[in-house]
């Protein structure tokens, strides 16, 4: 073992000591408990000021810090809300008590009644007239200046990540707040929230590979959604006019930066809409998402160092024109597929020899155009062959009438003008799955031939809007538990 891990071993030991000391006193910490009257930032903002001593609270938390000053100390509690400190004295909690108190440990759990004062230092205290220790921590916190040394261990160890690491508890919760948020505003607006099957027979909604598993009770191999879409659609169908959905998908792909097997998907649609509505709701939604979460409209890009105005203009702008401009050739759709693939491979991008000419265009867009749109950019009117469940523009039959939302420069919100039309959405599936009649879902073409109305409909990925707005490195930092590679297991129990 190395010298931290005996460390660690050793205080293990000591705390199952002291647990059992405790134990034979008639004290068991696993069966006491506490009703806290306040969570430490509440507690901190009840003192009144020239008021000490007049106000009365319960808190509870986990200790994370001490300082022993003989016959007092200064404690610090750590729970859901942050951080508040415990003046604990000799004479005030009972000489009996006391050296029971000092013999606690950081990571222990106590509850302390007491009144609030203000000490020299500016900071709002507990004057603690009785404490209870409610649970005993057995194993060690990490060490405050080393944290977690491991890169992959604040994510095996979440729960670690959360105690020492203030920065993640703030970005946890701040995800939390965004998705309430977004809940809020949708029912507001008389939209309503849904459940839709995570088990499905057929892979929908989305060009991903799935996960496959098996059904007992049926006798029927099933996938994990890739979407929540064709489910939603068949809402619209049964009546039920506005509605979304925030749910996890699963997609069995590879795993990077913005990409996790397991990610958190918002589908909304409203019947009578269209990709223009959905443009206005997401534009609202962000904005006040903005103000009422974050606080401000402003935040700074982490990559760039750019900074980023939701209350600003919004540039709308079509995909055609964007490439064109990239290109520098205003006949870009009219070359050849030969012409094309010399042009992408001279500014640099990889061309596959059986792509087809859409997705030789879509590269240099994904690699040369997104990752600088920083700025809030509705890209409008994309190529027909990249979504089959849009409407075709009347204008121009070669592009959709949808948009994505490029912030940041990642695609944050898809929309679009859905496709009502069950023959034209038959041809697009079949297109789309090669002749594999068992790729299309077929009751999704029969629920559209009962009829489905008009609509908008938009998908946001709440991981990469909260890596977005709160400026984290990695979809891992957003996601409580992120997959990881297995751990080898052999040693650790003992660690």
């Amino acid at each position: 073992m190395s010298d931290e891990t005996d460390i660690s071993h050793d205080q293990h030991a000591v705390r199952r000591q002291k647990l059992e000391e405790l134990r034979a006193a008639g004290s068991d910490p696993f069966r006491a408990n506490v009703k806290p009257t306040h969570f430490s930032a509440e507690a901190i903002a009840a003192h009144v000021e020239g008021e000490d001593n007049a106000i009365t609270v319960t808190v509870a938390g986990r200790i994370v810090t001490r300082r022993d000053m003989g016959k007092s100390q200064f404690v610090k509690i750590l729970d859901q809300e942050g951080i508040i400190q415990l003046y604990v004295k000799k004479d005030v909690i009972g000489e009996e008590v006391y050296p029971i108190f000092k013999k606690l440990d950081l990571g222990d759990f106590i509850g302390v009644t007491g009144t609030l004062f203000k000490t020299r230092t500016g900071e709002i205290t507990v004057r603690a007239e009785s404490y209870t220790l409610v649970t005993k921590a057995l194993r060690p916190l990490p060490e405050k200046f080393h944290g977690l040394t491991d890169p992959d261990q604040r994510f095996r160890q979440r729960y670690l990540d959360l105690i020492v690491n203030k920065e993640s508890r703030d970005r946890l919760i701040t995800r939390s707040k965004i998705v309430s948020h977004i809940r809020r505003f949708l029912e507001d607006r008389n939209f309503l929230e849904v459940e839709t099957p995570v088990l499905q027979g057929v892979a929908g909604g989305a060009a991903a590979r799935p996960f496959d598993t098996h059904h007992n009770a049926l006798g029927a191999d099933f996938v994990l959604r890739i979407s929540l879409e064709l489910y939603l659609k068949r809402m619209l169908v049964g009546g039920f006019d506005r509605v979304f959905e925030i749910g996890r998908n699963f997609r069995n792909e590879g795993i990077s930066r913005r990409h996790n097997p397991e990610f958190t998907m918002l589908e909304v649609y409203e019947a009578y809409g269209d990709y223009r509505t959905m443009m206005e709701m997401v534009q609202g939604m962000l904005r006040t998402l903005c103000d009422d979460v974050l606080g401000t409209s402003k935040i700074t890009h982490a990559a760039s160092g750019e900074e980023i105005d939701f209350a600003a203009d919004w540039r709308e702008v079509p995909y055609k024109d964007l490439i064109r401009e990239k290109t520098g050739d205003a006949g870009w759709f009219d070359l050849s597929k030969e012409d094309k693939t010399a042009k992408a491979k001279e500014l640099g991008c990889k061309v596959e020899a059986d792509w087809e000419e859409f997705e030789i265009t879509n590269e240099i867009f994904s690699k040369l155009i997104e990752p600088n749109l920083i700025q809030p950019t509705f890209v409008t009117h994309l190529p027909k062959e990249l979504c089959p469940l849009a409407k075709l523009n009347l204008d121009d039959p070669s592009v959709l009438d949808v948009f994505e939302l490029i912030i940041g420069g990642m695609e944050i919100a898809p929309a679009y003008s859905e496709q009502n039309d069950p023959d034209v959405q038959r041809a697009m599936f079949e297109a789309q799955a090669g002749g594999e009649q068992q790729n299309v879902d077929q009751d999704f073409l029969t629920a559209l031939e009962h009829g489905m109305p008009p609509a908008g409909g938009m998908g946001i990925g709440i991981d990469r809007l909260c890596i977005l707005l709160t400026g984290a490195e990695s979809i891992r930092d957003v996601i409580l538990y992120p997959q990881l590679r297995p751990e080898a297991t052999s040693g650790k129990a003992e660690s």
